[in-house]
């Protein structure tokens, strides 16, 4: 039998200086050092100067904390990019930046602080911690890209080296004083040049953070709330459909979110599709035809209610300059005493207005909604929101008082009750759906 020994000598391997371990613990901090030492990033930039020109703008993470793989993922594959364009012989430098606005770096200070706390220390306090959490966050996440071997102008004065900070001369922050300077003139520039306006529309709103969300921070979650059948009574309606003159006519809308209620100022229908009157406890209701079937189920209809008339929707409330239906009057079931939410409703048209759910007929708050928004603005709606930043109704923009302080969602429960009270709620239940949420 062959010794251990034996078998060594019939396998040939070359001789190399390499150890037989990786040993990454220990080499991969000493390359990077010897990057650092040998100014690595800068000689890069010596032997590709003069060559054509790439450039990668770096879309800078938020400095409030660790990175995480995101980040890794991120910079690595900005890392890989930059290198093989400069192996490829363009000069292709790096300057990564950090977001040091917005609330992921407040919520992260008033997390810590607590919430009382952070209000007690006022708005000037709370900027001074989140500066100071800031620059802590980007000295760690520095340290960290570093580790990845993300590689960037890391050359450093005798200050800067003692305090431990990256060369803020080849990163950007944006809570540098001379980056928001430029910011400051360049919004002064589109001032000067008239293309900055002032209006007001609907979006996103988060009542905890008190701010305005973007699309990308918006996560959809699914929720309860009550899906609502109501009717609104109609006045005027005679002179456009003849059929129900003389007749108590109503619309009939479906929403499964009562607290917007308050901001109806309009009824949509769709001018091409096909909408009837059908007679139910002595009054004619207004619902699309396609959805007469659905719409009796859903309010325990026994028997299909007789159809005494079927007309366009462009038919009950005219288009473009015959538009009638501002002397058709809608009962809105919140009027407000003053203001653009006092009085009446009226009649409109909407192409946004489907037939998938619903009864064909669209409650319509141009606040509280992009179609809506949309479509209330070629009618000249304004935008009423009654609701303010922490999310509850406003004592001087509600037409109860019961509504004043109370928060629009905890609302829910209440509306659907007094609409029932005063005959004008046809059917009610659960209904689970998607929700828009706040991230945080």
């Amino acid at each position: 039998m062959s010794s251990n020994a034996d078998l060594k000598r019939t396998v040939h391997l070359p001789s190399t200086s390499f150890s037989m371990k990786a040993n990454l613990p220990q080499r991969e901090p000493q390359t990077l050092d010897w990057w650092d030492r040998i100014d690595a990033y800068r000689r890069i930039r010596e032997a590709r100067a003069g060559c054509p020109p790439y450039v990668l703008h770096d879309g800078p993470p938020y400095a409030n904390g660790n990175i995480h793989l995101g980040h890794a993922l991120n910079k690595i594959l900005k890392d890989f990019v930059i290198k093989s364009r400069t192996m490829a012989g363009l000069d292709a430098p790096f300057v990564p930046g950090w977001d040091c606005h917005g609330l992921p770096i407040e919520n992260r200070v008033d997390k810590d602080l607590g919430r009382k706390k952070a209000a007690d220390l006022g708005p000037l306090g709370v900027r001074r911690l989140c500066r100071e959490f800031a620059e802590r966050a980007i000295e760690i996440q520095s340290t960290e890209f570093r580790r990845l071997g993300v590689l960037w102008d890391r050359t450093l004065d005798a200050d800067e080296r003692a305090s431990g900070a990256p060369n803020r001369r080849a990163i950007y922050r944006t809570l540098d004083r001379t980056y928001e300077r430029e910011i400051v003139r360049h919004l002064g520039r589109f001032f000067q040049s008239g293309s900055i306006y002032h209006g007001v529309k609907p979006v996103h709103w988060c009542p905890s953070c008190r701010t305005a969300l973007a699309e990308a921070e918006v996560e959809y979650e699914t929720r309860t709330d009550p899906s609502i059948y109501v009717r609104l009574p109609l006045h005027g309606v005679g002179a456009q459909i003849p059929a129900l003159a003389g007749r108590p006519v109503a619309i009939v809308i479906w929403t499964t979110t009562p607290w917007t209620l308050p901001a109806n100022l309009a009824v949509a229908l769709h001018p091409r599709h096909d909408y009837v009157a059908v007679e139910v406890d002595g009054e004619a209701r207004i619902v699309a035809k396609e959805l007469l079937p659905a719409v009796g189920a859903a309010l325990g209809w026994a028997e299909p209610p007789s159809i005494l008339v079927q007309f366009r929707g462009a038919a009950l409330v005219g288009d473009g300059a015959d538009w009638v239906g501002r002397s058709i009057r809608v009962e809105r079931p919140y009027p407000a005493s003053s203001g653009p939410a006092s009085g009446d409703g009226v009649l409109i048209l909407g192409e946004h207005v489907t037939l998938e759910s619903g009864t064909g007929c669209v409650h319509t708050a141009p606040g509280h909604g992009a179609d809506d928004f949309r479509v209330g603005r070629t009618y000249g709606l304004e935008p009423f929101n009654p609701v303010d930043d922490g999310g509850r109704f406003e004592a001087d923009k509600v037409g109860v008082a019961w509504l004043a302080g109370m928060p629009a969602l905890q609302a829910n429960t209440r509306i659907v009750a007094d609409l029932q009270e005063r005959g004008l709620l046809l059917a009610h239940a659960d209904y689970p759906h998607s929700y828009p949420h706040c991230w945080r």
